[in-house]
């Protein structure tokens, strides 16, 4: 007989009334359950029905490796905007200014891959020029939600030691004050340019964009000492494929239909503690 080599990962507020059919069609075996809402069957190899029947029933499901676990896991490496976060900073920040669809349309454009990210954020910081800096707190005050399951997300993997890295296009107001409200490791963003309290419509420095998010991933995995099936990359939009690629497994989150594509798996139907279903 065939040893399992993974576990399949099932993930959903409905799972449970499933898990029968889907033992079923994994050829036997009973599910353990995980998490709250996660449960997992030890298997041999990906059966691709599970994975039709879990799109249809709108459940999550994931075949995963048996080295990706949370004791062997060493970095999270997540983005902010519309990943950690459920608000994308800069759009809320254009909505202060009332030009908010004209901003969010070049970030939606950027987030499917069809314009470069450098180029967005200039283009979309440039229309902010003028605006009371004032409004950034009022965005982070009144707008700024952690998505579904982050503060679970983040304890779970501080009681598992491993390190955490928020890497992001957005912005360091806003990433240094994530960081200190959720004792993050470490954080990288761009610098908004700020002066006589007005937002001067430029970046400071270099744009962080996709090849910035990866080689801060790099660099703070071999700060660390670890190799890179220990890293994990979590993010939502084009900009996030070039540190899912240079990471041991990248998860879409809600994530645009090319990231799903690309990553090593995807959560549509979980919040972040889907993460945590994952790798347990």
């Amino acid at each position: 007989m065939q040893r399992p080599t993974m576990r399949l990962v099932v993930q959903g507020q409905q799972a449970l009334q499933h898990l029968s059919h889907i033992a079923t069609l994994a050829g036997g075996g009973n599910f353990t359950q995980t998490t709250d809402n996660a449960y997992r069957l030890e298997v041999t190899a990906p059966v691709p029905e599970i994975s039709s029947y879990c799109v249809a029933q709108r459940l999550d499901c994931a075949f995963v490796p048996d080295h990706l676990t949370l004791s062997n896991i060493g970095l999270l490496v997540m983005d902010m905007d519309s990943t950690l976060i459920a608000i994308e900073c800069i759009d809320e920040i254009a909505d202060m200014f009332n030009i908010k669809p004209q901003v969010a349309a070049i970030t939606e454009s950027a987030m499917r891959g069809e314009i470069e990210f450098a180029e967005s954020l200039r283009r979309r910081v440039a229309l902010l020029k003028g605006l009371n800096e004032s409004a950034l707190q009022r965005v982070y005050e009144e707008r700024l939600k952690l998505n579904p399951g982050a503060e679970i997300m983040i304890s779970t993997l501080k009681n598992h030691g491993v390190k955490t890295l928020l890497v992001s296009g957005g912005f360091t107001f806003f990433t240094e004050k994530l960081k200190a409200r959720l004792g993050l490791d470490f954080a990288e963003a761009n610098l908004m340019g700020i002066a006589n309290g007005q937002i001067t419509g430029n970046v400071v420095g270099d744009v962080l964009d996709a090849q910035a998010k990866a080689e801060h991933l790099t660099k703070t995995r071999l700060q660390l000492g670890l190799k890179q099936e220990q890293v994990i990359a979590l993010g939502d939009g084009a900009n996030d494929l070039k540190m899912m690629a240079v990471a041991g497994a990248g998860i879409a989150f809600h994530a645009k239909p090319v990231v799903q594509a690309q990553a090593t798996f995807a959560l549509n139907h979980t919040g972040l503690e889907g993460v945590i279903g994952l790798l347990s």
